[in-house]
């Protein structure tokens, strides 16, 4: 599954601040994913920054939180081998009439059956095996989310059919068997689509929901006449409703074994663009009615793809079809049901005229995560959601493989560093991160793990491992454990066991302790030259956000060395195991300088001595250093002056070094770090000369890239633009502020159309220095606005308003039947990026709690919606105030989220208190 994370809330870094050039739409989250839709590169990032911090008042704080549910795993006394599931959907009164004949296993003579089951009302319940029939009594426990059947006397061993007739609603909260609204021919209309990943199979039929109980499904679908009706396997007949000239039943063939919470059914209006890929395999994108146009992009991608997993794994994908399909309400980015793979519109539809190069981008990303998948997941899957990330990590991971595959000119690897690599450092430094293994027991803690942890540091531990053994090996190692383990499920022990056959290298003694233990190392690094040699010393230990050294620092560490002469390619590798180490490096002059972890492979942060610093600099502004290597340097100063490591005006001096830089990565993370640091400034009287500052920064690449397109320009350079012009609107910079007046005036009036790749820049930079009027004519522009795409950019640019009673009018919005329920959290969000904005937004989630919990709970967009709104304060006084307010109004699911936020806030506070009169003298000077 794709979440928010992936996306929009994955970025965490850019605030309101400078979202001028994000696109502001498709939900890391998403994965998340906040990981929920655009990355850091292109996510419309709001007001989250990425801060890290220690809290004081956490002990207090997790001392009131709930205790963890107790639970137990179903029994496995009876499990189930087939199920052979019919649903009718009744699209006018929002409910659903089911019956199934599940096929089952009895293991253990017993007089009950536990199955999960929610919101589902059991009507009658039979056990038949030979010629016996059983009723049985029905009993809910609504808490553990079953339904128990007692039978009078107990089943016997062997195999036996349970017949469940059962009604159930078509609820409104984006999971289980849900309804979606979409428009046409100006008519609200409603389908019913399907969200089962993690725990909400149960919502649609009562089920063993667990991924690990795996069985067959013969799926039956009664519908409208004139509904389209989609599950995971082709159609094998499809005839009128007996009696009945309104209905259809719809039969589909048997699906492979496969977890419940893969099983996928909807029922509405699509029109579908088709192209069979190079093996045979018919794959389809459904779009809404009329916009059949705007699935092609994705059908080139998922053409490509198929293949180029097929060829990766060596192992064909299993499946006769592969249908991809945009739902009009949908939490997720994206979910990868077997063979029918749901998707946010924004995650899958590209208007050829209308839709972004970060959008196109995007799409590329999330169908290449959700194809790899269908290996990767449904033909394998984790035994249970405490190996979650074997899933997400690896999906996460090999999108790019996929993408630099089918479109090499991206240079995806390099924003895979600020997409994914920097966001699982900045995360996992704080003390209330979390290990990639989470033990999980109730299915209420599965949520709060898709996330940056699960999906961004997964991968980034896969691409470490990817480049410790090599592709030939781990190519070798994925085919053996993909073979191995097909319809069954597995523990990461068991892919770190076939790597390692398949490299001959100690895998899971290296990568245990990554996915074991919270945190990663930063290395120590200082020099010294002896004769033609430079000899590195390296010493490790865990880097904390707040710079406070504690608990075990030593992991193993694969590290490499680059130096002038190979820049950008190792010229040694060795394994840190213990906590210092010397390495000698051959054939290096003393004027030439030497720099670890070339590309960014390994995951760890690097300090390395004033002097070696001294001479990479030069090559930051000469850019013979490459540009992930430029990026990381960067990214690690922001870092280490955020735990207090080193002066922050030291990494202003080393900021001015990039004022040449061109390359859109790097710049897109060299912004995200100053908004951070913006997003505390604002609490200062000197902010305006930090303003001055970025101007200053960002001018010479401004003037270079211009406004217009230029002939032959690269995808990257377009994204660019829109990045930097952005900024400079949210600096305030008088020439780029009249530009982007002039370009919306007639945009708005329809004489010449803004570039997709501009309209964020220009919507956010017209209301950041505009009232009124601006914001009603982009309101107007949203709701003319056809492209979900659009009306996305529109509603997260509201959010940069700067009168009060404008931001309050956001928040009101957010709120009305025009903002989707998915897309509520991110509007809210987008108001969060100045002081006013923050303030307006906490006290509104306050006030409408009650609505907003009772709408989101349970899932991850309510932990969105809080890191958003809570995580960018600076006192100890707001602090507490969070901390008092979900004492009394818990929120479980989001609960490791809140302790991030307090502790993102105490380290804002002591950033600023250590770090502002040095900068502002810097400033003034």
């Amino acid at each position: 599954m794709k979440t928010l994370y992936s996306n929009f809330f994955s970025s965490l870094k850019a605030r309101n601040l400078d979202l001028g050039h994000l696109f502001g739409l498709d939900i890391r989250l998403n994965r998340s994913r906040f990981d929920t839709t655009l990355r850091t590169s292109h996510a419309f990032s709001v007001c989250f920054g990425r801060r890290s911090v220690r809290h004081s008042l956490l002990h207090p704080y997790n001392s009131n939180m709930p205790e963890k549910k107790p639970f137990s795993r179903l029994p496995t006394d009876v499990v189930p081998v087939n199920y052979q599931l019919r649903l009718q959907p009744y699209l006018e009164k929002f409910t659903f009439d089911g019956n199934e004949q599940i096929e089952v296993q009895v293991k253990k003579s017993t007089d009950t059956v536990v199955l999960n089951s929610a919101d589902i009302k059991v009507q009658e319940a039979t056990f038949n095996s030979g010629s016996e029939e059983k009723p049985a009594t029905v009993e809910y426990s609504e808490e553990d989310e079953t339904v128990t059947l007692k039978f009078s006397s107990p089943l016997k061993v062997g195999d036996g059919l349970l017949r469940l007739n059962f009604t159930g609603e078509l609820n409104d909260k984006m999971k289980g068997f849900y309804r979606s609204k979409y428009t046409l021919d100006g008519q609200e209309r409603y389908g019913a689509v399907t969200q089962f990943e993690a725990t909400d199979a149960r919502r649609a039929f009562p089920c063993w929901d667990e991924p690990a109980v795996k069985a067959s499904f013969d799926v039956t679908l009664v519908v409208p006449k004139d509904k389209v009706a989609l599950s995971n396997m082709p159609v094998v007949n499809d005839s009128p409703l007996e009696g009945s000239t309104d209905w259809r039943v719809v039969q589909y063939d048997k699906t492979p074994i496969m977890s419940t919470y893969l099983l996928a059914f909807v029922v509405g209006e699509y029109d579908f663009v088709e192209a069979k890929d190079s093996d045979g395999v018919l794959i389809r994108v459904y779009t809404p009615v009329g916009k059949k146009e705007q699935g092609n992009f994705a059908l080139e991608v998922a053409v490509k793809t198929l293949p180029f997993y097929k060829k990766y794994f060596k192992i064909a994908y299993p499946l006769p079809k592969m249908d991809l399909i945009a739902i009009a309400d949908f939490a997720a980015g994206a979910m990868e049901n077997w063979g029918l793979v749901t998707y946010r519109e924004t995650a899958l539809l590209i208007d050829p005229k209308n839709s972004s190069s970060a959008a196109k981008q995007w799409v590329a990303l999330v169908v290449g995560h959700e194809l790899a998948h269908q290996w990767f997941g449904n033909l394998v899957t984790m035994e249970w959601w405490t190996h979650l990330w074997l899933n997400e990590g690896f999906a996460s991971f090999i999108e790019y493989l996929c993408v630099d595959h089918v479109f090499p000119e991206y240079d995806i690897w390099t924003q895979f560093v600020t997409n994914d690599l920097n966001r699982a450092l900045d995360l996992d430094a704080l003390n209330n991160s979390h290990p990639i293994e989470v033990a999980v027991g109730h299915p209420a803690e599965v949520d709060e793990i898709f996330d940056i942890i699960s999906y961004s540091k997964g991968a980034s531990v896969i691409r470490m491992l990817h480049d410790y053994i090599g592709d030939d090996s781990f190519r070798k190692g994925l085919h053996n454990y993909l073979n191995k383990f097909a319809y069954k499920n597995a523990f990461t022990e068991d892919l770190w066991e076939a790597l390692a056959e398949a490299s001959g290298k100690p895998v899971a003694k290296v990568m245990g302790v990554w996915t074991q233990k919270m945190g990663y190392p930063a290395i120590k690094v200082s020099e010294k030259q002896d004769g033609k040699n430079r000899v590195l010393t390296l010493e490790q230990e865990k880097f904390s956000a707040d710079g406070k050294v504690s608990g075990d620092g030593l992991w193993m560490t694969p590290i490499s060395i680059s130096t002038s002469t190979s820049s950008g390619k190792a010229v040694k590798k060795v394994l840190l195991e213990k906590k210092t180490m010397t390495v000698t490096v051959e054939n290096v002059k003393p004027n030439e300088w030497v720099k670890l972890n070339p590309g960014l492979v390994g995951l760890y942060r690097t300090r390395y001595s004033s002097n070696m610093l001294d001479k990479l600099l030069p090559a930051i502004k000469d850019k013979t250093i490459p540009p992930r290597d430029r990026l990381g340097l960067e990214n690690d100063l922001f870092a280490l002056s955020r735990a207090g490591e080193t002066s922050a005006v030291d990494v202003l001096k080393v900021v001015e070094a990039f004022s040449g830089e061109d390359n859109y990565t790097v710049w897109s993370d060299l912004h995200s770090n100053l908004s951070e640091l913006a997003g505390m400034l604002q609490y200062t009287d000197f902010y305006d000369d930090f303003k001055a500052f970025g101007r200053k920064l960002f001018k010479p690449i401004a003037e270079k890239l211009g406004w217009d397109p230029k002939e032959g320009e690269s995808h990257l350079d377009a994204m660019l633009r829109g990045l930097v012009m952005g900024r400079l609107g949210g600096y305030g910079e008088q020439s780029t502020v009249e530009v982007a007046r002039k370009r919306f005036e007639v945009h708005a009036n329809g004489s010449s159309q803004l570039p997709a790749d501009l309209r964020s820049a220009v919507y956010r930079t017209v209301l950041s220095n505009g009232g009124e009027q601006e914001f009603e004519t982009l309101l107007k522009l949203f709701r003319a606005a056809d492209l979900h795409e659009e009306k996305e950019r529109i509603m997260r640019s509201l959010g940069a308003v700067k009168d009060e009673h404008l931001i309050q009018k956001v928040l009101e919005f957010s709120l009305s039947d025009e903002i989707r329920s998915q897309d509520t959290p991110f509007v809210i969000g987008g108001t969060c990026g100045s002081k006013v904005g923050r303030e307006l937004a906490w006290k509104f989630v306050q006030d409408k709690w009650s609505v907003l919990h009772d709408r989101y709970k349970g899932g991850f967009l309510l932990a969105r919606l809080i890191k958003s709104t809570t995580e960018s304060f600076v006192t100890d006084d707001k602090a507490k105030e969070i901390e008092a307010f979900f004492k009394e109004n818990p929120a479980p699911a989001a609960e490791r989220t809140i302790q991030q936020s307090l502790e993102n806030i105490q380290l804002s506070k002591t950033w600023l208190q250590r770090d502002q009169d040095a900068i502002k003298k810097f400033l003034k000077g």
